[in-house]
């Protein structure tokens, strides 16, 4: 027992690890390989750079509901998405206050109200069933194409200027060569995570939710926290906070809707009571705070950040009770 708990301790450290450097090289890859298509940046930051940081909880999602650990994706999910306003921005905002002016990502807030609303009100009878999955990840598509249809009225939005200087300048043949590598990274490191993290909820009493919404949330996180520092560090405040926008989006469309596709179930009750009521919370702290009501420029300062961060640490000790009560 104790090998098996060093050696799941182990696969998550190493898990993590790979995790994120085979996520940034993954989007890394994809970004330039549509850049040299001919795809323009703004597209680009929308659609791939999005998708591609949200592939972990993707991997980690599929995985866990192939297993019939379906629990743990729905944690990771919602522990994400709560990870990214609070833990993410909450950080990001103390290193450098964070400001907001694309017109493209005041239009994105209430579509994630929506998305947010959608999931509620399809597991708000404690089932996530197949239907359920299908209409989440069907609605990615639509999303996917509103962003497309976006990018192409927006020329002048300060994103557009921000993506072009952050998708690499390289040939298609390395940028497949990274693609291929990220992608194999994620996988394995995915499996080696899951796998992990269950033994260890297994041995310490714990559900997969908790899991789920605590180590492995926070694990998949990691490139969303680094995306989002290194570029408030070189002052690309919209792409910081879109890319939280974004990945917040694509979970609850995917990877909430996965484990309702393969491995349907009935939720616990804390999503319902917990989790989605935090969540929103959250979100609606992000709109107040990001969207600017009179001069139509948000801003996070250091001390909104410290709030952000706070409730955080505030939901850890919630969940903390929660899994030894």
């Amino acid at each position: 027992m104790e090998q098996t708990i060093l050696l799941s301790v182990i696969a998550i450290i190493f898990g993590l690890g790979l995790l994120v450097w085979g996520a940034e090289r993954f989007v890394h890859g994809a970004a330039a390989i549509a850049k040299n298509m001919g795809v323009s940046p703004m597209i680009i930051g929308l659609t791939i750079v999005g998708i591609g940081t949200s592939a972990p909880e993707i991997l980690i999602s599929v995985i866990a509901a192939y297993q019939g650990n379906p629990a743990l994706a729905v944690g990771n999910a919602l522990g994400s998405n709560i990870t990214n306003i609070a833990l993410v921005l909450g950080i990001t905002a103390i290193i450098m206050p964070l400001t907001v002016k694309s017109e493209t990502l005041r239009r994105e807030y209430p579509i994630m109200f929506g998305i947010m609303l959608l999931a509620l009100f399809l597991v708000s009878d404690q089932y996530l069933g197949q239907l359920d999955g299908l209409i989440l990840v069907s609605g990615v598509f639509v999303m996917l194409y509103w962003m497309i249809q976006q990018g192409k009225k927006e020329k002048t939005d300060p994103m557009e200027q921000e993506f072009d200087q952050e998708i690499p300048d390289i040939s298609t043949q390395k940028a497949l060569v990274w693609f291929v590598i990220g992608f194999v990274l994620l996988i394995v490191s995915s499996r080696g995570l899951v796998w992990g993290s269950v033994n260890i909820a297994q041995a310490a009493g714990i559900s997969d939710l908790v899991i789920g919404l605590t180590i492995v949330a926070i694990g998949t996180s990691l490139p969303e926290l680094a995306a989002s520092v290194m570029s408030v560090l070189k002052k690309e405040h919209d792409i910081a906070i879109g890319n939280v926008i974004g990945s917040n989006m694509f979970n609850l469309l995917v990877v909430f809707g996965i484990p309702g596709l393969m491995s349907p179930h009935i939720i616990d009750t804390a999503i319902l009571e917990r989790d989605f009521p935090f969540m929103i919370g959250l979100s609606i702290a992000l709109f107040i705070l990001g969207y600017g009501f009179k001069n139509k420029q948000g801003r996070v300062n250091r001390f909104e950040g410290g709030l952000l961060l706070g409730g955080y640490v505030s939901y850890m000790v919630v969940l903390y009770y929660t899994a030894i009560a």
